[in-house]
C-alpha cells in the first residue's frame, strides 16, 4: 500500500512556526526521553506514526506527573538544552510567541 506523502508530516525542521507546533512538542519531548534519536525530524511519518509516539511521550510524562519540576536531573538538562535550542531556532525563523496570544 503507497503512503499518500500529501497527508506526511513535513518534518520538525521544515514544520510552520520553526516547529513550535503541537507535533513539534511532541517529537522535541520524545527526544528528551529518548524515544527517538535527536537526529529524528519524523519527516515522511504519517499521522499514526506521530500519535503512536505521542502515546509514547504521554506515557513517560505521566510518570513524573506531567510537571518540568519533576523531572530528574539528566532529563531535566536535556529537556532545558532542547527546548530552548528550538526556541532559539524558531525565532531565528520568524516565530513571535506574542503573535500566537494576540488572535486569542
Amino acid at each position: 500500500m503507497a503512503v499518500d506523502k500529501s497527508k506526511a508530516y513535513v518534518g520538525i525542521d521544515n514544520d510552520v512556526n520553526g516547529g513550535m507546533t503541537d507535533t513539534g512538542k511532541i517529537i522535541r519531548d520524545a527526544w528528551v526521553f529518548g524515544l527517538i534519536d535527536e537526529t529524528e525530524t519524523c519527516a515522511g511519518w504519517t499521522a499514526r506514526g506521530i500519535e503512536t509516539l505521542w502515546e509514547k511521550v504521554n506515557a513517560r510524562w505521566s510518570e513524573h506527573g506531567f510537571r518540568v519540576g519533576n523531572l530528574p536531573p539528566d532529563l531535566r538538562e536535556r529537556f532545558d538544552r532542547i527546548h530552548a535550542a528550538a526556541v532559539a531556532r524558531a525565532r531565528t525563523a520568524g516565530w513571535d510567541p506574542d503573535q500566537d496570544l494576540a488572535g486569542d
